[in-house]
């Protein structure tokens, strides 16, 4: 089975990973386009979600309370943190586009220990990471900082001819405190949309080592292994990470053979 999962050029949903489409037991993710007064409903039985407004506006009507006016961008590549809701399994959520929007969605198992949550642009964690051309932007959406039962989800923005999730890392080793074991999703955007980049997800042994050539919407999924991203010089990316699995917690190891990479940076 592929790790790439093309996006639908038409239609609401542009991308949907589930753990059964997967082949695993954590991880779920759906992007939308909406229109003006599109909805669509997030309700999950026995999973957490973390609704994205990745771009545009919605309103959204949850556990009997009303968001209105949710969004803070036109577009993924604005230097501006998006709007975020946390919403518990069985409850349900519907989501009405307000003008033209772009929804993420990310869902992991959860209990229901924690209530409906707004996660406002300001209260996210903002950063550069990296050196040279594998300097990327980071924002923390739902850290593991933040409550949460299972998810983390994190986006970062990539300018244009930098690698990104670079020196390669792995989280797929139950090891902690030096490395936890996550499954992952990347949900790609490219501007100018013709672009591409590439990801490639391999292991130290090989028995894993795929390379994509990614377009504009499209999702890679990262069940193991390194999985570092390149991006052509001309097309900034953009990429939503939802991650997930045993324990919440996010500890990564570098590939022995890159690693030379921050030795040299550091100095």
């Amino acid at each position: 089975m592929s790790l790439l999962v093309k996006a639908a050029r038409e239609g609401q949903t542009i991308a949907r990973v589930t753990p059964a489409t997967a082949g695993w037991r954590y991880v779920g993710f759906a992007a939308y386009r909406m229109d003006a007064d599109d909805v669509v409903y997030v309700h999950e039985t026995d999973r957490e979600s973390c609704i994205v407004v990745l771009s545009g506006a919605v309103d959204i009507e949850v556990g009997g309370k009303r968001y209105s006016g949710l969004g803070s961008r036109d577009s993924v590549f604005e230097d501006a943190a998006p709007y975020a809701l946390y919403v518990p399994p069985s409850v349900k959520a519907v989501v009405r586009a307000t003008r033209e929007a772009e929804l993420g969605v990310a869902s992991a198992p959860a209990l229901g220990t924690l209530p409906v949550r707004l996660i406002e642009p300001a209260h996210m964690k903002r950063s550069t990471r990296g050196k040279g051309a594998n300097t990327r932007y980071v924002c923390d959406i739902l850290p593991q900082t933040e409550p949460a039962e299972s998810l983390l989800v994190v986006e970062v923005r990539t300018p244009s001819g930098h690698s990104s999730s670079y020196p390669p890392h792995k989280h797929d080793a139950d090891r902690l405190p030096h490395e936890s074991a996550l499954e992952e999703t990347y949900y790609h955007r490219l501007n100018p949309q013709q672009g591409f980049a590439f990801q490639r997800v391999y292991t130290d042994l090989r028995d894993l080592d795929e390379t994509m050539a990614v377009e504009d919407h499209d999702v890679v999924m990262v069940p193991r292994g390194y999985h570092p991203v390149v991006v052509p010089y001309g097309y900034d990316s953009y990429y939503l990470n939802v991650m997930a699995g045993p324990t919440r917690e996010w500890h990564f190891h570098n590939d022995p053979a890159h690693e030379w990479i921050i030795e040299r940076d550091a100095k």
